[in-house]
């Protein structure tokens, strides 16, 4: 992998992992894991699973000509309100 940043911050990485007495690439495996697992991967399964129980239900809507219809009607009756 590599990242492209300026000299000045790879200073700072570089000074920071050294205080931790720790290598550059190893402090920055560590700092990428730690954001990697901060991610919520419950958040995006329960988007998933709210999906797919949508997908389930079933309601009575018009064909697609007739929706469109009534959205133009809509915009129509927005402009003389």
């Amino acid at each position: 992998m590599q990242v492209v940043m300026d000299d000045a911050e790879l200073e700072r990485y570089e000074e920071t992992a050294r205080s931790l007495g720790l290598t550059l690439s190893e402090w920055a495996r560590q700092v990428l894991r730690s954001a990697a697992s901060s991610v919520s991967r419950s958040d995006i399964d329960a988007k998933r699973a709210a999906v797919e129980r949508a997908t389930t239900h079933s309601f009575p809507a018009p064909d697609i000509e007739e929706m469109l219809v009534e959205i133009e009607r809509g915009y129509a009756d927005e402009v003389t309100s």
